[in-house]
């Protein structure tokens, strides 16, 4: 697993710094599909991610804060810095971080503690910065909810397995109200290139959630609604509206 999330972390990294080489000005500046963010600050954040793993000090004391707020300070920290030195700092803080997390990938299941995203063995944190770029680029830098046209880089098993893999692990921990809410168990059915059941709850099962793997993925981090098309609920209709509440980010 470590090893693939590497290799799709090396492949969207690779396409993130392509497009940002044919982005225009006004490219920078246009309005992403993450609310209050350009195109310029989703690139400044996935910039930041990397920069926590190789030198949190140098990021604004976030303490007490929930990840996804966090973010937005880290964010606009660099609003004053210039594109270049953006797109620099992504490519060099990728390039340690990188080196950092295939590290962490060898310790295993020694556990980290991510705050409110949940605790995870080392070998899965590679995951959750393929999950972040594989959300980020296509869905909120890429149409319909993004600004960019033409087709995103590809949706393909190498980089929906690691996003699929944070998903399953993150799913239950950052859902934990939801889940205790279930009447009995729910399978989540992924088909499409990387098939897998994803399992909820505890008990027999009451209902099921099937979806392609891209619908899948569109639909649990909210970049689709929640009766998105290709996301089809099935069972104890009193368990749809605890199903379609879950997110991960």
């Amino acid at each position: 697993m470590s090893t693939d999330a590497m290799a799709a972390l090396r492949a969207d990294r690779d396409a993130l710094l392509e497009l940002c080489a044919g982005l225009t000005d006004a490219g920078w500046k246009a309005d992403s599909g993450c609310p209050g963010w350009s195109v310029r600050d989703v690139v400044t954040h996935l910039g930041a991610l990397f920069t926590k793993v190789v030198a949190p000090s140098s990021l604004p004391d976030t303490t007490g804060l929930p990840t996804e707020r966090a973010q937005d300070v880290y964010v606009e920290d660099r609003r004053s810095w210039p594109t270049e030195r953006i797109v620099t700092d992504y490519a060099q803080a990728g390039e340690q971080a990188s080196a950092a997390l295939a590290v962490l990938a060898r310790e295993g299941a020694r556990e980290m503690d991510l705050g409110d995203l949940g605790t995870y063995p080392a070998a899965r944190l590679p995951c959750a910065f393929v999950f972040d770029h594989f959300v980020h680029i296509r869905y909120d830098l890429f149409g319909p909810r993004g600004p960019l046209t033409g087709p995103p880089p590809p949706a393909d098993a190498l980089r929906l397995g690691p996003t699929l893999d944070w998903i399953e692990a993150a799913l239950p921990q950052q859902n934990r109200t939801a889940v205790a809410e279930l009447v009995g168990s729910v399978d989540f059915v992924v088909e499409g290139p990387v098939r897998r059941t994803i399992r909820l709850g505890t008990g027999g099962r009451t209902a099921r959630v099937v979806a392609d793997a891209e619908d899948f993925v569109r639909w649990i981090t909210g970049r689709a609604g929640p009766d998105a098309p290709g996301v089809a609920c099935f069972g104890d209709p009193r368990q749809q509206p605890v199903l379609r509440g879950m997110r991960v980010w």
